[in-house]
């Protein structure tokens, strides 16, 4: 069995759509009932048809569109990665753990430092307001955050489609570790921070499904219901409460799942209301170790 990803409904002979990866009900089975990511394309000589022989045939879209279009578009070279943002940026960030896990063990530590981590004393350093989204202080930070990204991105990506979901992931990721830093720069001035990891982005990918579906039930651990608002606020309450509460936060970045989460729920309020969203989902998280600011 399956689930429809407009509906909800079971669906014991579930239709996968080819542009968008989703899974649908023969209701919602054609591009046009739900909403496809790739839809547009359907519109779009250039995208449906080879033209092959006739290099006159070009749409206003096709020129607008850009390089990114031409790449990822229909046999563009990156074509798999439209509706599938969700799984390229969870492979990227164990490439990037990887990374720093060989460069640790080779000695490189500063090195790592400096590619990876967004610190108060090299904010300038602008490739890591990017880099750090993706880097992560320990095994059990990165389980945690792919576990939540796994389950929750695609669904965020198919209702919004794949550029203003990898818009959503890395614009509200970078300004999460900006908050960060920058907080800890006015309220503990001269004391170095440094911040890594996907959390910002994950609590906004949260905080948009929380706005669409607030009744969405989740099973913590696999195990334990809660409706996802629960679950939401509860996170919510936990971040304030540490942010109030300074040398108690373990060494994680809560201001950060504050400023994502936000930043989430203002996104969500923006688009609700295209189409439904399923209305359970399963997913467990990672206990943290302790290390450097992580979220």
């Amino acid at each position: 069995m399956a689930i429809c990803d407009v509906c909800g409904k079971d669906e014991s002979l579930p239709y996968r759509c080819s542009r968008c990866g989703g899974t649908f009900c023969s209701e919602h089975r054609l591009p046009e009932n739900h909403d496809c990511a790739g839809l547009s394309d359907w519109n779009d000589p250039a995208g449906v048809f080879s033209s092959d022989f006739d290099d006159s045939v070009e749409t206003q879209r096709g020129r607008a569109g850009g390089l990114f279009d031409s790449i990822t578009g229909t046999g563009g070279f990156l074509g798999y990665f439209r509706g599938n943002m969700a799984y390229l940026f969870l492979g990227l960030m164990w490439i990037a753990f990887g990374i720093q896990l060989v460069l640790q063990v080779a000695g490189f530590g500063r090195l790592m430092v400096n590619t990876f981590f967004l610190t108060s004393v090299h904010p300038e350093y602008v490739w890591t307001w990017v880099t750090s989204i993706f880097a992560h202080g320990g095994f059990y930070h990165i389980v945690g955050n792919s576990i939540v990204l796994y389950f929750f991105g695609p669904l965020v990506e198919r209702y919004v489609g794949s550029r203003k979901f990898a818009a959503l992931f890395l614009v509200s990721g970078m300004l999460a570790g900006l908050a960060q830093v920058g907080s800890s720069m006015l309220l503990s001035p001269g004391i170095p921070t440094s911040v890594v990891g996907a959390s910002g982005a994950i609590m906004a990918v949260l905080g948009v499904l929380t706005v669409l579906n607030p009744g969405l039930r989740i099973y913590l651990y696999f195990i334990i219901p809660v409706p996802l608002w629960l679950f939401t606020l509860g996170f919510a309450g936990i971040s304030v409460f540490f942010f109030l509460s300074p040398g108690s936060g373990g060494g994680i970045a809560h201001f950060a799942h504050l400023i994502g989460l936000v930043i989430g729920l203002a996104y969500g309020q923006r688009v609700k209301g295209k189409r439904s969203v399923p209305n359970q989902m399963s997913f467990g998280g990672g206990r943290r170790g302790p290390g450097r600011g992580r979220f």
